[in-house]
């Protein structure tokens, strides 16, 4: 059963929000890339649509490292790296979003899954 609500989220300093379109029953990722590693990001996936960039379009700088496919977004302000964008697997325009900047999340209550990012 699908629990898709739209939540809103951001960076710390307020500048980037945003409002996405999220099931946070299902299993959110745990990565342990070096980007993800360092950050503790806990991603959930989404396609673009789902996404809403409200605030900060021009306060975003972008990060890519490695094979350059994923876009890692942070404030400029802030450095808080709320949400990122690149392909999915299936070719198809994602947004990662880090769930522990989703507003009022109770996150004892989100299920996590593992991912070894390090392999890739």
């Amino acid at each position: 059963m699908t629990e898709l609500k739209t939540y809103e989220g951001g960076c710390h300093c307020g500048k980037v929000r945003y409002s996405v379109k999220l099931d946070l029953s299902q299993p959110m990722v745990s990565c342990n890339c070096s980007m993800c590693g360092k950050t503790g990001t806990l991603l959930g996936f989404v396609p673009v649509e789902d996404f809403k960039l409200l605030s900060g379009e021009k306060d975003l700088t972008d990060y890519q490292f490695n094979k350059k496919v994923i876009h890692h977004l942070f404030c400029s302000t802030c450095g808080v790296r709320s949400f990122g964008k690149g392909t999915g697997p299936d070719g198809k325009q994602m947004a990662a979003i880090n769930v522990r900047c989703i507003d009022g999340v109770d996150l004892e209550q989100i299920k996590v899954m593992k991912f070894d990012g390090k392999s890739f």
